[in-house]
């Protein structure tokens, strides 16, 4: 049976280039691969799927949080690539692993596997717990040399952001930073607006807004 992988990164982390690579190498071979994205997902078209190093490629099926795949239309493939998929449904995703049962088709998402705040997004909790195979896609911090774990939403001078949606899309600047990093920066941002910070030998308790 064929397998659904679960490739995360943090901001920057070449994830899409990835994506847009392994399809590249499939097409060579003369194989047929078929690429999904999030509706939601805008930023460079509605049915672009863009790496940040500028390759991009049109998406085959753009996905809404109830879409109900027809198993038909993937008969016959070689692979399926899913992009930004921490923004796919656990529905989605159910459906996903059932595909590699029933087409025997391999599925490979790529995305993020927590927010701003360090939580995992609803989609990559469920590929998290139903995928064979979960591999991480590295990259260093913004502000040093270490590989980078966390995604700190800031304003243009560095400064993190404590507050806002889950999702926001374009109108919020990321980076990719170690733990470290993410505790500097988001203690420094609590304290400055008078939030309490507890320091625990397990870690980093930030009391976010609801």
């Amino acid at each position: 049976m064929a397998k659904l992988y679960f490739r995360y990164g943090a901001m920057g982390s070449a994830k899409t280039l990835n994506l847009l690579a392994v399809r590249h190498n499939y097409v060579l071979q003369g194989k047929k691969v078929f690429l999904i994205k999030p509706a939601l997902d805008e930023r460079f078209g509605k049915e672009m799927i863009r790496s940040r190093a500028g390759l991009e490629h049109k998406a085959d099926l753009l996905v809404e949080a109830d879409t109900v795949l027809n198993p038909e239309i993937f008969s016959g493939l070689h692979c399926v690539l899913v992009d930004e998929c921490q923004f796919l449904s656990p529905f989605l995703v159910e459906q996903l692993r059932e595909l590699t049962r029933t087409v025997n088709v391999p599925v490979i998402t790529y995305g993020l596997r927590t927010d701003f705040r360090g939580r995992l997004f609803e989609g990559s909790k469920r590929l998290m717990e139903l995928a064979d195979s979960i591999e991480e896609v590295k990259t260093t911090c913004q502000f040093c040399n270490r590989k980078a774990v966390y995604n700190l939403r800031h304003t243009a001078d560095g400064e993190a952001i404590l507050d806002g949606p889950t999702v926001m899309l374009g109108d919020a600047q990321y980076s990719p930073v170690c733990y470290p990093c993410y505790y500097e920066k988001m203690t420094a941002a609590c304290k400055a607006l008078n939030k309490p910070v507890k320091s625990t030998d397990r870690g980093l308790n930030l009391v976010f807004p609801e």
